[in-house]
């Protein structure tokens, strides 16, 4: 079963039980029950160890929405998960969860760290999405696009970290440009994410520079043909070439994005969703080829 919305809440005048006057009552919203999995994708989320609420924060908002703390000392996720499903459990509607998370998700908690917000929206809405719901960016549970496949949640998928990690992005590219990427800022993630692989170079030969010169000095042949580093046996004329054609891939991403982004004013030069998407998955190459890769 998944969440459906009854109509908005209002007032509504009607008859005193003792049909003496009239009296005023809210008609609130009645919300069906949340299937287990979908509370705890939830909750899994909003009590994450390292990105969840805090054990206090969800204590509060657990007693706020009128739900029970059964189990204090137990794990955020385990603790959030059996405090909602008790609530609906006794109560018989699924209120408590979305109050849970309307609340948790208020932008007046994130004042000071947007990055936080957009993190928790993203994780949130790609469970959410499977039951038709979505966070949107006041906060707010709403209707949106309904996914039964992970194809479909794919295709719906609205933020780069959903496609990213959908295409299995390398954990370094991710690494070098996380806080960009929850700023939705694709200029300096670019730039983030290339300057990372010249940090990682640095990091396995020692050497200083940037950019070509630093890629030359890794990878190239030179008159004796030994590299400093290879990403293969170079035992081959086509795996010498593998290796001549990976350092200039690397040397034009360099060219292409590290050198014009970094001197370049942002009002001047844009890098599309897409572009960055782009880049990024070439990057996760890169990555993967300097995983292998030994020094000669």
């Amino acid at each position: 079963m998944v969440p459906r919305w009854a109509p908005r809440h209002g007032w509504r005048w009607g008859a005193h039980p003792c049909g003496t006057a009239r009296y005023r009552q809210v008609v609130v919203n009645q919300h069906e029950l949340w299937a287990l999995e979908q509370v705890r994708a939830v909750a899994d989320v909003l009590g994450h160890t390292d990105t969840g609420l805090t054990g206090k924060e969800i204590g509060e908002l657990l007693t706020e929405v009128k739900a029970r703390d059964l189990y204090p000392a137990i794990t955020k996720r385990d603790r959030l998960r059996e405090g909602l499903l008790e609530c609906q459990a006794r109560t018989g509607l699924g209120n408590c969860v979305v109050a849970f998370v309307n609340k948790a998700m208020s932008p007046v908690r994130y004042r000071d760290k947007p990055g936080l917000f957009t993190l928790r929206q993203d994780a949130l809405n790609e469970v959410l999405i499977y039951g038709g719901l979505y966070v949107n960016d006041e906060g707010k549970l709403a209707r949106g696009a309904r996914a039964s496949t992970l194809d479909e949640a794919s295709r719906h998928a609205n933020t780069l970290r959903t496609e990213l990690r959908r295409r299995g992005t390398h954990q370094a590219v991710l690494d070098y440009c996380t806080t960009e990427l929850l700023s939705k800022n694709a200029f300096h993630a670019s730039l983030e994410a290339t300057k990372g692989v010249a940090h990682r170079l640095r990091r396995m030969t020692g050497l200083d520079g940037d950019g070509a010169k630093i890629v030359d000095a890794a990878f190239a042949l030179g008159q004796t043909g030994t590299p400093m580093l290879a990403i293969n046996s170079l035992a081959t004329h086509s795996e010498r070439d593998e290796q001549t054609g990976f350092a200039n891939i690397v040397k034009g991403i360099f060219g292409m994005f590290r050198n014009p982004v970094a001197h370049d004013p942002r009002a001047v030069r844009t890098v599309t969703d897409d572009e960055l998407l782009a880049l990024l998955t070439t990057l996760s190459m890169v990555h993967r080829r300097l995983d292998k890769a030994h020094h000669i």
